[in-house]
């Protein structure tokens, strides 16, 4: 397999910067997953590792070797596109292995790497069959059963389950992280959907408008954002932001939202201080806000207020309350046994050590 190290990355189309100073490095049988909204360059990125694109300036090492030049046939990578991309007059087989054609293998290997990829993906009993008799999810996994049989240094992944109904994501998600456990292979995943992401990698790559925002590990993302956008993007439901003004009342620091005042715990006191009579953002997750008549008020770092409830959404084991204070809207992840009606006025709590605040101007972590 393949270490890939991307420096000082940059993709101009004339006087438009795609991608903005690129610098990562994706250790040998990691799981890479580029993730972000659309137009942010993840998969113009993908493209120039696999070499369908070029790279403006920079520079891009497959296992030491430097491939800004190197063609994409000699790279040593299978990409795996959002479209399906076989041949529609040719079986399962023929799709899998016409590439190992291309490359004059003998006929006993295509057979045995054919195989070794079908008892992979649990598609042998599929070999004889055409695109056209397949599911989409089966035709998923003769495209990435394509890319097993090269054996490559490195899989790189366009958005492949996108044309996927939710539970075959779900199935295929599934299936990618046994195939990386199994072959120890260098992949790199590009994606729109945090919960694929969160899922899969084990090196999680944050982009907007072409430049990196973090890069860490799905826990580290999901408890320590470096900015608001890395925080809104990651978690479902989305982080809560609320305005508010920072207050300093003989040496307690306060957040004031207008409708509610927060009491900021004394281990945050000394970063917040220098914000004082100044507006911040504070983030609360969905997963942070509880119904005050199910929680163990024995805790000291919590605010409690009230809210109005304007719409409640049951999926099974718990409920979204969507709730407004006033001045701002909230989402609140509640247990299932929870009885909050609409237009109800109920009293929550905030868990104040899960609270994240933001520099309301450049986003910013602040705690």
């Amino acid at each position: 397999m393949a270490k890939i190290v991307l420096k000082n990355v940059w993709k101009r189309y004339g006087n438009l910067d795609i991608v903005k100073g690129f610098d990562i490095e994706i250790p040998d049988k990691s799981f890479c997953i580029l993730v972000g909204p659309s137009g942010c360059g993840k998969t113009t990125t993908l493209r120039m590792v696999a070499g369908l694109e070029e790279v403006s300036s920079g520079e891009i090492y497959i296992d030491d070797l430097k491939v800004n030049d190197v063609p994409p046939k000699n790279r040593d990578i299978a990409m795996v596109f959002q479209s399906y991309a076989l041949y529609p007059h040719m079986t399962v087989y023929d799709n899998m292995a016409f590439g190992l054609k291309l490359r004059g293998y003998s006929k006993k290997e295509i057979q045995q790497r054919v195989n070794e990829a079908a008892e992979i993906l649990s598609i042998g009993h599929l070999l004889e069959r055409r695109p056209k008799q397949l599911s989409g999810g089966q035709r998923q996994r003769v495209a990435v059963g394509r890319a097993i049989v090269r054996k490559p240094k490195v899989f790189l992944f366009d958005e492949p389950l996108s044309n996927l109904d939710a539970k075959l994501r779900g199935q295929m998600r599934t299936e990618l992280k046994k195939i990386h456990e199994r072959l120890q292979s260098t992949m790199i995943y590009v994606t729109h959907d945090q919960t694929e992401a969160m899922t899969m990698g084990d090196k999680i790559c944050v982009m907007k408008e072409g430049i990196i925002q973090q890069i860490a590990g799905p826990i580290e993302l999901y408890d320590n954002p470096t900015n608001k956008f890395v925080a809104g993007f990651i978690g479902s439901p989305a982080m809560n932001f609320i305005e508010v003004e920072v207050l300093n009342k003989n040496g307690t620091v306060y957040l004031n939202e207008g409708t509610f005042e927060i009491k900021l715990p004394e281990a945050f006191k000394e970063k917040v201080l220098q914000y004082c009579g100044a507006k911040v953002t504070l983030g609360i997750r969905p997963e942070n806000i509880y119904d005050k008549l199910f929680y163990n008020l024995a805790d000291k770092e919590i605010c409690t207020f009230s809210a109005a409830v304007e719409v409640v959404e049951p999926l099974g084991s718990e409920i979204y309350l969507h709730l407004n204070t006033g001045k701002n809207e909230l989402v609140a992840k509640v247990d299932s046994h929870n009885k909050a009606k609409t237009n109800q006025i109920i009293e929550l709590v905030f868990d104040l050590s899960k609270c994240h605040l933001f520099n309301a101007k450049d986003g910013v972590k602040i705690i």
